[in-house]
């Protein structure tokens, strides 16, 4: 350790005494980008696998029993079922990264650097937010092949009736979010006795718009003055809304004959509706490339993603 008394000056930090600490800060700034771009993923289960082997998560998901009246002198009546599970294949690998010169690194700002750990997290982020949002193909009677948007729990608001059983070319440029469509949504998870709590609407900025010309979503019983969460931007009846650029087209305008308008899907579901299982977090790492001269800065996530309670998540197809 090198001292001085002043005015000797031999004590400086600098880059080379300090350097260790630069993957740290690095780290630090990386993972507060990923989390203030989150906003699917914050909203479901999630289960942590950090430091644990393996590539599959089974969880159990057994059968509702039932109760049932004793007869007297008679004995109980004994419930077994066979029981299934759900298994979460952790098979998302995802990374960003950047090699920066010597030469850049010495003469650009600090702000670069910044700006990469910024960029980083949102990268990761959405692509995470990406693969949970992309879950709604499984919900409802779709068993979970995933294959496309059209299942019993999927539905376009009809201009005139609420809503109504969605397909391809059937959501028109009218079809425009609504009060009732909310509401009979809102009865459709009823009806499959999903708790009142942590109940959330994630919808695209079309439909933000929508809900700002309605005189009960600008009201303060849907907008608070209450720390903003990632997304959020007000509740009602119950359920939470946020707002996500990340919500996926499901038609495009091209293809759709109703009308020459992108149509995206909104997702209304559970917390337990969906899980996710992080075995890795959100890490960063800096390596020196001599052969380069250059250091090699990547940042990466590992994570699986599954429907856990389909019956629960609803998906509302609606205009871009």
């Amino acid at each position: 350790m090198a001292t001085s008394t002043y005015p000797t000056q031999t004590g400086t930090v600098d880059s080379t005494s300090a350097a260790t600490f630069i993957p740290e800060i690095w780290s630090d700034e990386i993972v507060a980008s990923y989390k203030a771009n989150l906003v699917a993923a914050n909203l479901i289960k999630r289960m942590s696998m950090r430091g644990k082997k393996g590539d599959t998560v089974h969880i159990p998901a057994p059968t509702r029993g039932s109760a049932y009246a004793k007869t007297e002198n008679q004995a109980v009546t004994l419930q077994n079922a066979t029981e299934s599970e759900i298994t979460v294949i952790i098979d998302k690998h995802y990374e960003y990264s950047r090699l920066i010169e010597d030469i850049t690194q010495v003469q650009a700002l600090a702000s670069l650097r910044r700006f990469y750990t910024d960029d980083a997290g949102y990268a990761l982020a959405t692509q995470v937010d990406t693969d949970v949002l992309a879950l709604g193909k499984q919900f409802g009677n779709d068993a979970g092949t995933g294959l496309d948007w059209v299942h019993n729990n999927s539905y376009y608001v009809d201009s005139s009736n609420g809503i109504a059983a969605y397909a391809a070319d059937t959501v028109a440029a009218t079809d425009v979010f609504t009060d009732l469509a909310l509401r009979e949504l809102i009865q459709e998870m009823d009806d499959q006795d999903t708790p009142m709590d942590n109940r959330f609407f994630i919808v695209p900025p079309s439909v933000r718009k929508t809900l700002m010309g309605i005189e009960r979503f600008v009201s303060s019983d849907f907008v608070s003055s209450r720390t903003v969460e990632n997304g959020k931007i007000g509740s009602i009846y119950g359920v939470d809304f946020y707002v996500s650029t990340n919500c996926p087209v499901i038609e495009t305008a091209a293809s759709n004959t109703a009308a020459a308008v992108d149509v995206r899907a909104s997702i209304f579901a559970h917390k337990d509706t969906m899980v996710m299982a992080e075995q890795l977090g959100v890490r960063s790492q800096t390596q020196y490339k001599q052969e380069y001269l250059s250091t090699l800065y990547t940042a990466d996530t590992l994570y699986g993603v599954e429907v856990l309670r389909p019956e629960t998540g609803f998906v509302l197809a609606v205009t871009n």
